[in-house]
């Protein structure tokens, strides 16, 4: 991605006991949040956990996912009229609550 495009991450925190079901949220769910969004969205993606710094240690986050949009005009203008939407299919994959980052890219 080039300098200056807003990237959102949203992270998932590893816990025991909590559930992510990895098939959902890189099918349905990702698929519907994209189409929401459309062409505001211009890249994306999805990171699957598999450990920590230290061998043999669990990783910090589940999972993590990204997207990239021109400005933050662009994201909110995409995510806020959906966030309800969005935000409301969370508990057909998961009960953790997730983490937002909105960052730019600098490099």
């Amino acid at each position: 991605m080039k300098k200056g495009m807003i990237k959102v991450s949203v992270m998932y925190p590893y816990s025991v006991g909590k559930n992510f079901d990895m098939d959902y949220y890189a099918g349905p769910h990702v698929s519907m949040v994209v189409g929401l969004l459309g062409d505001a969205v211009k890249g994306a993606g999805i990171e699957s956990g598999l450990g920590g710094a230290a061998p043999g240690t669990s990783a910090p986050y589940m999972a993590i996912g990204h997207m990239y949009f021109d400005s933050m005009e662009a994201y909110e203008n995409s995510f806020g009229p959906h966030a309800e939407t969005i935000l409301g299919d969370l508990p057909n994959f998961t009960d953790i609550e997730p983490i937002i980052q909105v960052s730019v890219v600098v490099a």
